[in-house]
């Protein structure tokens, strides 16, 4: 997917935080650590650098969604994150996103922090972020959402 594509699946898929710009997601691309998983026009960014690897966005475009693609993008990002070396996985959500949430506690993420008034809403809400976070070392990797 071109930094263009991704950014218009992101601006479909978020208002809150503020989806990410074509620039943007070219400097992420750019980044050898970062790597990118699509199905369709949904897709998972993550990193992995020094043994640890962060899911940074998942997009999935509201006519894509209930299909299990989220859950299928998780666990392919888990498991390229352990191939990259990553023993752990991180993630911020936010905290009212429940289906988010949902789905990140299926695929054996755990909170680990919270982040007060860590994403600002369109109309100057703000809302805190979770921190979750996963073990890669050991255990079987979910295989679906």
């Amino acid at each position: 997917m071109t930094p263009e594509a991704l950014a218009r699946a992101h601006a479909e898929s978020f208002t809150a935080p503020p989806p990410w710009s074509a620039a943007a997601f070219a400097g992420l691309l750019d980044d050898p650590a970062c790597f990118l998983l699509a199905e369709g026009t949904a897709f998972v960014l993550g990193r992995a650098a020094a043994g640890e690897a962060e899911l940074l966005t998942i997009a999935v475009p509201p006519a894509l969604r209930r299909q299990g693609i989220a859950g299928r993008l998780v666990a392919q990002f888990l498991a390229a994150a352990r191939a990259r070396g990553a023993g752990t996985a991180f993630l911020e959500v936010a905290a009212g996103n429940a289906a988010a949430r949902a789905l990140y506690l299926r695929a054996g993420f755990a909170e680990a922090g919270r982040r007060p008034r860590y994403y600002r809403h369109p109309d100057g809400r703000t809302e805190d972020a979770l921190v979750m976070s996963r073990p890669l070392d050991g255990g079987a990797l979910p295989t679906s959402g």
